[in-house]
């Protein structure tokens, strides 16, 4: 059988060097090209078509999940990895709706990586059960509006009702209104909660 041919996609120089050098050593995967940002990225998986790319997310130019739209726009049958360090569960959630089938975070073991790849190479979705239950999570819980994402940003600098009024220029009885959906749309009791959640699953970053 042809080796799995692999696109590496990696702002940092050591680890690409790294995932190059543990790829190369086995003669069951053959890396096919490597790419410094996600613009990059896109434009070698144009040129190469590999088996299976791994993508980080946070890269200069163009974001990972971007990168991973344009490719899958492009070619829907796009295997796709994600290697990145934990950024919060909310990019678990954006980068497997992007059309992501696995991600990793990079301590994650060798031998996982490589198995990740077959599994990813042969079609079929890797989520380790700490990434798939934060993905069901996600999933279970109805998705915050544009303007709850930006009451939620005002809530997390610790901002009462009428201080977010006057900054969204609403009404302070719409705010509480939004404010209950929130803690609600969270299944959270109180605001420090929700800033507290809103921190762990990324959402004050996504808009």
């Amino acid at each position: 059988m042809d080796p799995i041919s692999i696109l590496i996609a990696d702002d940092h120089p050591l680890i690409l060097a790294g995932l190059s050098a543990l790829l190369g050593a086995m003669p069951e995967f053959r890396v096919a090209a490597q790419a410094a940002d996600g613009a990059q990225a896109v434009e070698l998986y144009r040129q190469h078509r590999p088996d299976v790319v791994i993508m980080d997310l946070s890269m200069p130019r163009l974001h990972g999940v971007g990168a991973i739209e344009r490719i899958r726009a492009e070619d829907a049958s796009a295997s796709i990895v994600i290697l990145t360090t934990y950024q919060g569960d909310e990019d678990v959630y954006r980068g497997l709706q992007a059309g992501a089938k696995a991600y990793l975070l990079k301590d994650a073991e060798p031998a996982q990586l490589l198995d990740c790849l077959r599994t990813v190479a042969g079609g079929k979705q890797y989520l380790p059960p700490t990434v798939a239950n934060k993905l069901a999570e996600r999933m279970a819980s109805s998705q915050l509006s544009r303007r709850e994402l930006d009451i939620l940003a005002h809530i997390a600098t610790g901002k009462s009702n009428k201080m977010i009024a006057r900054s969204a220029a609403i009404e302070v009885g719409t705010v509480k209104f939004h404010v209950n959906n929130i803690l609600a749309k969270l299944n959270v009791a109180s605001r420090t909660e929700a800033a507290t959640v809103a921190a762990r699953r990324g959402l004050l970053s996504v808009f």
